[in-house]
């Protein structure tokens, strides 16, 4: 039974089938073969997947970065970073990962992170004397950080699907995002010594300064998100509307570089991305119902305990599997699709769901520039004259480095955990 229902999935998510449609699709086609159990269900489960109150800090999210992003944001962000780390060699490699940094902590989107940096730094990068697939490789690379430093959508989703509180996976996401970025440093050094690329000169105490007060406003938005929620002030969800809220005044009456009508097409392009979002949870919800209604989770999970029940080996196991899927699907369907999945194995072996949360998550921004269908492959072609292979190409050097960096959130659980454990006693 097991064997014939993920093979259904298996064909249906090869030939293209929209996801939500094929994680639907798979449980009609199964429920039908076997009989019994009435359709409407499916259609009950639909709706009860979105029927949780952590998922309503989604869709504004992704509003907030969206206005963040479109309102003039970005290039401030680029100039305060260039600033603070382009004196080095290598500097402008290292603008590009800090820039994405900041950003992450505004959009929760690795797509939009490499669109709003790389349409900025990618042609400056080329002037300066860096060789074209570094120059994409590196901003690709960095903006996969997008769905790991909070606010992150792909944390609200795990969270959604495994009741894990979402306040404490974006603390373990802070840490976590901090060292997966700095990884890449080294060889943002390494690349402008062997290529000659000489370092900018360093900035004045007044440039510093101005360029700090250009980009205080929009940086305000992780300050307002993650302080009003360890300060207890509001929750998770409600610190998702105040943002919003602040993102509009930002770009609309402080920055103001687009018109009110532009601000509405913003608010439509994050409605339908939303949409897109929200209809793959509803269909995960009812292939997770599927699954462990008819112990089909519980079944998996003692598979994979009859090969180890050491944690460590289970770690690994998930790791090479999330990296595998990765190559092929998004990092926000592979924690509805698997999530639920290894937040059961985890926990007959000891692993911290919040641990595993941010192991995940890590694996699926990995996932994001590894080809052959890592999405930030496809989105380097809007930022500049760059084919595919040659996103590639420049992309590989650093999925070595973001494997590295996997490694040691792995299995030295105290660099993602430190935080969450400092803000949230029993964990």
């Amino acid at each position: 039974m097991v064997i014939g229902f993920f093979i259904i999935l298996a064909i249906l998510l090869v030939i293209g089938t929209p996801i939500f449609i094929a994680l639907s699709g798979a449980v009609v086609t199964y429920m039908l073969w076997e009989g019994g159990t009435p359709l409407t269900i499916v259609i009950e489960r639909l709706f009860a997947g979105l029927d949780k109150f952590s998922l309503m800090s989604i869709p504004f999210f992704i509003l907030t970065g969206s206005l963040m992003s479109f309102g003039g944001l970005s290039q401030r962000i680029v100039n305060l970073a260039n600033l603070l780390v382009g004196r080095f060699t290598g500097g402008m490699g290292m603008t590009a990962v800090s820039s994405s940094m900041f950003f992450s902590a505004i959009s929760g989107s690795s797509p939009a992170t490499v669109v709003a940096v790389g349409s900025l730094l990618y042609p400056a990068m080329k002037e300066q004397g860096y060789k074209r697939s570094f120059s994409i490789g590196v901003i690709i690379a960095s903006g996969s950080i997008g769905i790991i430093i909070p606010p992150s959508i792909v944390m609200i989703v795990y969270a959604a699907v495994t009741g894990v509180s979402v306040g404490a996976l974006f603390m373990a996401g802070l840490g976590a995002g901090l060292l997966y970025g700095a990884c890449f440093f080294p060889y943002c050094y390494y690349q402008a010594r062997k290529d000659g690329v000489k370092r900018s000169p360093a900035p004045t105490a007044q440039q510093l300064w101005q360029a700090l007060k250009d980009a205080a406003w929009g940086l305000g938005v992780p300050v307002v998100v993650l302080g009003g929620i360890y300060g207890g002030i509001f929750t998770p969800t409600e610190a998702a509307a105040v943002a919003v809220v602040y993102a509009f005044c930002v770009s609309a009456f402080i920055y103001r570089e687009k018109t009110i009508s532009e601000l509405f097409g913003v608010i439509s392009g994050s409605a339908t991305t939303t949409a897109q979002v929200m209809i793959i949870l509803a269909a995960a919800s009812v292939l997770s119902w599927y699954l462990t209604s008819n112990g089909i989770a519980v079944m998996i999970a003692e598979q994979v305990l009859s090969i180890s029940n050491n944690p460590y080996h289970i770690l690994f196991l998930i790791n090479v599997t999330v990296l595998i899927v990765g190559m092929f699907l998004d990092a926000a369907s592979i924690m509805v699709i698997l999530g639920p999945l290894f937040y059961v194995v985890g926990i007959k072996v000891g692993i911290n769901p919040i641990h595993l949360g941010v192991v995940l998550t890590v694996n699926g921004a990995i996932g994001m520039f590894t080809p052959p269908f890592g999405l930030n492959l496809f989105v380097a072609s809007s930022v500049g004259d760059v084919t595919y292979l040659q996103a590639v190409r420049g992309a590989l050097p650093f999925i070595w480095l973001a494997l590295f960096a996997l490694a040691l959130l792995t299995y030295i659980p105290d660099i993602s955990m430190f935080l969450p454990r400092l803000v949230y006693s029993g964990i």
